[in-house]
């Protein structure tokens, strides 16, 4: 079977999408591929495909280097869904369950294995690998979340260095590296440590056109992601992400006391708590997943119509990796994000306390200044985003900014202010505060503190009355990521000058405002959730048919313990419903209905169709 053979025989598509096919062919034909692709763009069938061809052609078994036991359960039942042989190994597996695909690994059964780098890497594993080699039997090697290996991606996992040894021992079997996520000082690193020179490197275009990003100034941030599901995505499903367990806790039951159906999700929950939520985010339609980014790697849910962030992400990489679980059918979806001054504080905080060496402190820096960069930007958000992965674009017409242009104003003289306060309180008193009070005396506040210190007599009193505290944490944000302010990491986050306040008092570094802009009042016209996107050109009696097959899909799921869209997605049921067949035959050439697919599920469909004519 030819690549394009096995991409509509086996997984039911008509035609490869951007660069698959390029990929599929350069793989098959035994090279070595890194490859970039976004979130939703169809990665793993850059190696699946080739794994069936190779398999096929008596080169194997794939050995899928993951760490996401989730994205292995989802992959292998549809892949089994397929009529393709795969299995895992991971944690989940009992030692007689594991032993059993280890048995059919080596009586070469499989054409697919998917396992963890830790796994991957030990003695025992090796052996059988070992095994396979020496009789011809290893395909190709598939590392998936490939920006793990690398000290600057945004989830560095020391495991994944020790899988040079796949090169080193098997060099004749040909690699390919993916990820969704990676600057090119990270995709500089990915090609050095898994010894990927001589890879051909595929970079697919980084645009999510159906997302729409929004970035707002903290306030109230429970109340206002509230008001942002009830006005535009009520009923639908989506992942708030937290930064502790604690906060996940706490917003998910405020959630679900504003009638919402919330579940939390972080690292802290019981095993089998988390799983049970997981599972039910991934099969139930509408849930809204509180997490911290434990939460959501390998999630292939395709209908989640918004991601929210409560709190500032480390970099740009994970804010991108993250939005990136929303809309993953095309349907539009929301990015949204509040951030303010306490995440900037945080997060700088957390990477001057690191231990590592100052050459990386400076990239994540670097890395926190481009975000916050994206997150005070005036201009079209998707066009810094992209900017970032080194990708041109032109104003998207999508983002908050695009839709509601915020006004610009000069800050310096109110930055040049706050520095001189923070210079005059620290030379009377002989310590710091933060940054409460330091706004406080700008501000001209007679509070108790600033009377106990007594720092209404300083020239800096009152400097800044006519501006408000929102201003002055604006400024302060900007202060802090260019490196003019530093916050000690004590219990008081206190506030200190460094060696670029003198370039932003004497006037060479320039401190723009972006004024913030009022949501507008009127409540926004919710955009189509997926199922009305799928469903939305369809008649009154093809709705009827629709809604029949979503419930026929959700009881095979049910049965077979896989998400619904693993059986088959909403495009599939909408165009079954539009095009109504009356044998299989008509279900031919249908998206995303392959051969198996049709043989185990067609004549149900039309029992189903039937019924709704």
């Amino acid at each position: 079977m030819s690549e394009l053979d096995i991409l509509r025989q086996v997984f039911g598509y008509e035609a490869f999408r951007g660069p698959q096919q390029a990929i599929v062919e350069h793989v098959v034909s035994g090279g070595d591929a890194l490859v970039l692709m976004p979130t939703g763009g169809g990665k793993s069938l850059c190696y699946q495909i080739p794994a069936i061809a190779r398999q096929q052609a008596g080169r194997g078994t794939t050995l899928v280097v993951s760490p996401l036991i989730a994205l292995m359960h989802d992959q292998v039942g549809a892949l089994h869904e397929a009529g393709v042989e795969a299995a895992f190994l991971n944690s989940s597996l009992s030692g007689e369950e594991a032993a059993q695909v280890e048995r059919r690994l080596l009586r070469g059964e499989l054409t697919l294995l998917y396992a963890a780098p830790e796994r991957v890497t030990t003695p025992r594993f090796l052996a059988q690998l070992d095994a396979l080699a020496a009789r011809g039997q290893l395909a190709l090697f598939a590392i998936d979340e490939a920006h793990c290996v690398s000290q600057w991606g945004h989830d560095f996992r020391p495991e994944y260095r020790a899988l040079t040894v796949l090169h080193e021992r098997y060099p004749a079997v040909p690699r390919i590296a993916l990820t969704a996520t990676a600057d090119a000082l990270t995709r500089a690193d990915i090609v050095e440590r898994l010894q990927l020179e001589n890879a051909q490197q595929f970079v697919s275009s980084f645009d999510r056109p159906n997302i729409r990003y929004t970035i707002v100034e903290k306030k109230d941030a429970l109340t206002q992601l509230l008001r942002f599901i009830e006005r535009e995505h009520a009923g639908e499903a989506g992942v708030v992400y937290c930064q502790s367990r604690k906060r996940v806790e706490e917003v998910a039951a405020a959630l679900v006391e504003a009638g919402l159906n919330a579940l939390p999700y972080h690292a802290g929950l019981e095993a089998g708590v988390r799983q049970q939520n997981q599972d039910r985010f991934l099969r139930e339609d509408g849930l809204v997943m509180v997490a911290t980014i434990a939460f959501g790697m390998g999630i292939d849910k395709p209908d989640v119509r918004f991601v929210a962030h409560l709190d500032m992400p480390k970099n740009i990489e994970g804010y991108y990796q993250e939005t990136g679980r929303a809309g993953r059918d095309g349907a539009p979806a929301d990015a949204w994000m509040a951030y303010g001054l306490q995440d900037v504080v945080n997060q700088r905080r957390m990477i001057d306390e690191s231990p590592a060496g100052e050459d990386f402190k400076q990239v994540m820096r670097g890395k926190l200044d481009a975000l916050l960069a994206l997150a005070e930007a005036t201009d079209c958000r998707r066009v810094r985003l992209l900017g970032y992965f080194g990708e041109k674009s032109e104003p998207c017409g999508n983002c908050d900014n695009c839709l509601h242009p915020p006004a610009v104003r000069d800050g310096s003289e109110l930055a040049r202010k706050l520095l001189s306060c923070i210079y005059r309180v620290q030379q009377a008193s002989g310590i710091s505060f933060g940054a409460g009070h330091i706004m406080d005396i700008l501000r001209g506040k007679q509070t108790e503190k600033v009377s106990q210190y007594g720092h209404e007599s300083l020239s800096t009193f009152g400097i800044a009355r006519d501006s408000s505290e929102s201003e002055l944490r604006a400024v302060l944000r900007q202060l802090i990521a260019i490196g003019a302010v530093a916050v000690d990491g004590g219990m008081f986050n206190t506030l200190q000058l460094t060696e670029g306040s003198r370039a932003v008092l004497k006037g060479e570094v320039q401190v723009q405002l972006r004024e913030s802009v009022a949501a507008p009042a009127a409540k926004r016209n919710r955009r189509s959730a997926a199922p009305a996107a799928a469903a939305q050109e369809l008649g009154v009696d093809d709705q009827v048919r629709y809604i029949n097959l979503r419930a026929w899909r959700a009881e095979v799921a049910r049965a077979h313990n896989l998400p619904a869209y693993v059986i088959f997605h909403d495009a599939t049921l909408a165009e079954i419903a539009r095009r109504r067949p009356q044998s299989l035959a008509d279900l031919q050439g249908i998206s995303g209905i392959g051969a198996k697919k049709l043989e185990a599920y067609g004549a149900d469909v039309l029992r189903v169709v039937g019924e709704g004519s």
